[in-house]
C-alpha cells in the first residue's frame, strides 16, 4: 500500500529561534501587533510503500530519529494517511 507521511519539525521551545524572532519583529513593523512568538520549522512529506499504516509509521519514526530531526535541538510530529 502507498502512504503519505506529513512531518512537522520544530525547534524546542527552550531554544532561541532567530528566524522566528526576525519574522515577529517585521510583522510588528507591518502593523500586525497581534501576532507573537513566531517559531520557524520545516515540513517534510514522504511517500511510503508499506504493508500497513503501522509499518509506514515505524519507517517514518526511524527516518525522523536517524536523519530528519536533530533530537538535541528539534522535536517532531507526524501523521500517516493512505495515498490516493
Amino acid at each position: 500500500m502507498q502512504f503519505t507521511a506529513d512531518i512537522d519539525i520544530m525547534p524546542h521551545r527552550e531554544l532561541l529561534d532567530p528566524q522566528g524572532k526576525t519574522i515577529s519583529k517585521n510583522l510588528k513593523k507591518l502593523g500586525l501587533d497581534g501576532i507573537q512568538n513566531v517559531r520557524i520549522g520545516k515540513h517534510i512529506q514522504l511517500h511510503i510503500e508499506a504493508a500497513d499504516a503501522a509499518e509506514a509509521s515505524a519507517m517514518t519514526e526511524t527516518a525522523c530519529k536517524k536523519l530528519l530531526a536533530n533530537a538535541i535541538m528539534e522535536g517532531y510530529t507526524f501523521t500517516i494517511a493512505p495515498s490516493v
